[in-house]
């Protein structure tokens, strides 16, 4: 039976990043992120707080860590998965954590400057891409870097600034 365990949440990052290294050597980074619902209920406004556990490994956690910090909008997509463990006193504790694949600043109401890892391996040297191979054609080309607008006094995580995104260069390769 197949079974697909594959979502996406938005929301506020509640802490910043916390990095460690796993027994295995490798990163690990751990997180929170709030969603709000909001509705009406017999006319009176109702709004709830949900707060997810992420964790993220390898390259994806130590860039998480360098880029995210609390209050920002995030877009995770990931997996849920459920930890059991015992307390030093033998208590069984368990929790339900998202597993991320992937996680982005969200640009509806802010914009983003991105900068791209060295790259390590591969077969054509372009880096990034799709599975490793490189942008699309395998031509080993670098894609366009995008710059966020000048500041206009109002650029924050709740709401204010622009979206927009200005080419830095003309040429897209």
């Amino acid at each position: 039976m197949a079974f697909d365990n594959t979502l996406v949440i938005i929301g506020n990052v509640t802490r910043d990043p916390e990095i460690r290294q796993t027994s295995g050597g490798n990163a690990m980074t751990t997180l929170a992120v709030a969603w709000n619902n909001r509705y009406l209920r017999d006319g009176e406004r109702v709004e709830e707080a949900h707060f997810f556990d992420v964790v993220c490994f390898g390259q994806l956690a130590e860039n998480v860590s360098e880029s995210i910090t609390r209050g920002m909008r995030v877009v995770v997509y990931g997996r849920l998965n459920h930890r059991k463990w015992e307390t030093e006193t033998g208590e069984t504790r368990q929790k339900v954590e998202i597993t991320a694949e992937d996680i982005c600043p969200s640009l509806r109401w802010a914009t983003a400057s991105v900068a791209k890892n060295p790259f390590a391996g591969g077969n054509d040297g372009g880096g990034g891409g799709h599975r490793n191979r490189g942008p699309a054609g395998g031509t080993g080309r670098q894609p366009p870097v995008y710059e966020p607008p000048a500041a206009s006094g109002g650029e924050n995580w709740d709401g204010g600034g622009s979206s927009a995104y200005v080419p830095a260069n003309e040429d897209p390769f």
